[in-house]
């Protein structure tokens, strides 16, 4: 489908789309299934994962964190299925697939297995951390968390089992759609470094970044919807988790975890809405771009320095007057909006090919020293893994500490790092060839002790539904090195005569499966920004993952080669020799002379209005003595004639709960539940309700409690008006009151 070649609207994108688009059969019918389950790890004391910041620990919780899985199979061959599972997390990962499929093996046998589940993270970077395989993403979160792997884990499954005995016949559905000012370049200079001609061909979905949106949708054999799979992929809507920055502690799953929540309270029941992440690596959606924040003045454009440090320049979200937790709103409703206007929009193109025929493959393949042929027939080879100085730079998302610049190739500016560099690890000359001009800061790929720091084996995989081909990357691919890969792989598909050019789909979903940091082109690696930086496996990583999945494409068609792919060498699970900084929950205690669950501060009397804040302080207890999985720490119950009815919960994003420690040794905390009353919230008598658990002590044993703030009335905008005569009246008894306010005055005497 064709786009006009200039900015639009959503509204005109979708007016496009109605006016080009013409109506479909509904096409081969298949097994479908959706699940949905919490993932929420512990909300305070673990360092958060994405910042890679040793100061971001989580303190409360804005947004609980889901696993959404769709399973889509082939209905004369159920055996013939993939499971796409989009999780609230900062990535897949080695160690997290590798505690599914065990689990998934026990419950269903050979029927999920590595070639057909993928795990991928939205990217979220306000999560717990301490769940990872490797040690590198381990150090800032001062180690590996059981507690935290569990939760992901058996949520993960959990989606898979809701999946799975929802499976029913139906039929799938694309449709697509521009979404204008959800995303932004966070390193143009790099992309600029692509072809002229090459950047050109793509102007007419976003240029530096592709603005379309993807969507799949699930429906049954009545045309009721299961569920929505909005995949933001390749051409097709990525954007960074990193619209709430470094300083937020609250977990939640950043403007994708809201999006997916925003659409399923919309469409209601057990509709289930799954925002996964695309070729993200070099998109932000703090829109507005990088600013020096002790000036003013815009960043330096070659490195994002302001005079000469990168602290200062950091990106600006649509709402960076107000807050960033608003600029995570509107880039989340951005995302929601488009979907539910794509999944509505008529001209659907249905799901066929090869009467309904469903394949997947997965093969690892060790990348510190793969050996492969580009298109020119000139061979070219991968590194063993390895971070350039640049890396640790960070980004206009989340800039880097000390004086470490992006920009940075061949020698780095600063000479002390070398230093500190040979101490860690000194790279052979072979790794620092390979890598050039990539001046290596981090040697991670030769690092083993006390266990390997990165992966060098990577997961190849795809999956292909009729003329949808998902490429599962795992790494963050940018914005050109996701064009070429589609481009690739599309190409191959119609050479191999699986899919014709014409009618082929073609999405990257990632980072899937593990984490392998970046994709960036071999002309963005040249430039050594963060991502070129963080692309680990030297310049031709791209090419050599481009290759693999090329190689493997025969194995998507209706009659896949009799010789099965290799499975390729094991990646190390160090999930039971991962060390641990992290201290547990010795006990709780509530203040003297008081119980767990009393409240401490009180709501107001005084009547509340739309966008108010009301709060209560609760005598606390530590959440890590129970996750709540599947429940709430926080929630508003509103009165319906003398019976209480849970109104908001741990999913709703103006709810928020925050825990503190007060005093260390005798265990004592306080929780602090907040919300911010929602436009349109009926008037009415409301009340905040707590959930606890504590751990005693003398005994260790954890004990479930409540705590209930005092009843408070959320008025319409006629009371608040009334509110304000009455108060009026009290110091100027002559005023007299508005007709409609005469018979409310008992109310507020009262």
């Amino acid at each position: 489908m064709l786009y006009p070649r200039y900015p639009i609207t959503i509204l005109t994108s979708i007016l496009y789309i109605l006016c080009a688009a013409r109506a479909q059969p509904r096409g081969d019918k298949y097994l479908l299934g959706v699940g949905k389950a919490d993932v929420t790890g512990p909300v305070v004391e673990i360092g958060m994962m994405g910042y890679a910041s040793l100061d971001q620990k989580g303190t409360g919780l804005r947004q609980r964190l889901f696993s959404r899985a769709f399973i889509v199979g082939d209905i004369n061959q159920p055996n013939n299925n993939f499971v796409y599972v989009i999780a609230d997390l900062q990535s897949g990962d080695t160690a997290i697939r590798n505690g599914v499929l065990e689990k998934l093996r026990a419950l269903y046998g050979d029927l999920y297995t590595q070639s057909n589940v993928a795990i991928v993270g939205t990217h979220s970077h306000s999560g717990p951390g301490a769940w990872l395989n490797y040690l590198l993403p381990q150090i800032t979160t001062l180690g590996f968390d059981s507690q935290s792997y569990t939760a992901i884990v058996e949520g993960i499954v959990r989606s898979i089992e809701r999946a799975h005995g929802s499976l029913t016949p139906g039929y799938l559905s694309l449709g697509k759609g521009l979404i204008q000012d959800a995303n932004v370049n966070r390193s143009p200079y790099a992309y600029e470094a692509n072809p002229e001609s090459e950047r050109a061909s793509y102007e007419g979905i976003g240029g530096q970044v592709d603005k379309e949106m993807t969507v799949l949708s699930f429906e049954d054999e009545s045309g009721k919807p299961m569920g929505l799979v909005v995949i933001l992929l390749l051409n097709w809507f990525p954007v960074h988790g990193t619209s709430l920055y470094n300083n937020n502690t609250l977990i939640s799953g950043d403007n994708k975890g809201l999006a997916a929540l925003m659409l399923e309270k919309d469409f209601g029941g057990s509709f289930v809405a799954g925002f996964s992440q695309a070729n993200v690596g070099d998109t932000s959606p703090n829109t507005e771009g990088p600013i020096c924040q002790d000036t003013g003045l815009p960043c330096r454009y070659e490195d994002s320095t302001c005079g000469g440090k990168t602290q200062q320049c950091i990106g600006r979200g649509p709402a960076f007057r107000i807050s960033d937790t608003e600029s995570c709103r509107i880039i989340g409703e951005k995302q929601y909006l488009g979907a539910k206007a794509i999944y509505h929009s008529p001209g659907q193109a249905s799901v066929a090919g090869d009467g309904g025929v469903v394949r997947s493959f997965h093969t690892f393949v060790d990348f510190s020293d793969y050996t492969f042929q580009l298109s020119d027939g000139t061979t070219k080879k991968t590194c063993k893994a390895a971070l350039g100085f640049s890396f640790a730079a960070g980004t206009t998302d989340g800039p880097g500490a000390f004086d470490f610049t992006q920009n940075d190739p061949d020698a780095p500016s600063n000479p002390f790092w070398l230093l500190v560099r040979n101490f860690l690890r000194a790279p052979s000359k072979d790794q620092v060839e390979c890598h050039k001009p990539k001046p290596i800061l981090l040697d991670v790929g030769e690092m083993d002790k006390p266990y390997p720091w990165t992966p060098n084996i990577v997961d190849i995989q795809m999956f292909r539904v009729g003329q949808l081909a998902i490429i599962i990357s795992p790494g963050e691919a940018t914005t050109m090195s996701g064009r070429r890969w589609k481009k690739a792989v599309g190409k191959e598909l119609n050479n191999t005569g699986i899919v014709s050019s014409g009618d082929s789909w073609i999405v990257l979903g990632g980072p899937a499966n593990s984490y392998t940091h970046y994709i960036a082109t071999p002309e963005e690696y040249a430039i050594q920004r963060y991502e070129g930086a963080s692309t680990l496996y030297g310049q031709f990583t791209l090419d050599a993952y481009i290759s693999l999945y090329k190689k493997y494409i025969p194995y998507l068609g209706a009659t896949p080669p009799s010789t099965p792919i290799p499975p390729g060498p094991s990646p190390p699970i160090n999930t039971n020799t991962s060390i641990s900084l992290i201290r547990g929950v010795v006990h709780d205690s509530p203040r003297l002379g008081k119980r767990f669950g009393d409240v401490l501060t009180d709501v107001t009397s005084a009547p509340y209005s739309s966008g108010n804040l009301v709060k209560a302080v609760f005598v606390g207890a530590n959440p890590r003595n129970n996750l709540r999985l599947g429940g709430t720490y926080a929630a508003v119950e509103r009165n319906n004639g003398g019976t209480w009815s849970r109104v908001r919960d741990d999913t709703d994003w103006n709810l928020v709960y925050q825990w503190k420690r007060t005093e260390w040794l005798s265990g004592q905390s306080e929780v602090t539940i907040s919300w911010t009353i929602e436009q349109g919230t009926p008037a009415g008598k409301y009340r905040i309700k707590y959930y606890g658990d504590s751990k005693s002590p003398f005994t260790g044993k954890i004990t479930a409690f409540e705590g209930t703030s005092g009843t408070f009335r959320i008025g319409s905008t006629r009371t608040t008006i009334c509110l304000s005569y009455f108060i009026i009246r009290r110091y100027l008894y002559s005023i007299s009151l508005p007709t409609e306010c005469v018979l409310m005055e008992p109310y507020y005497q009262g």
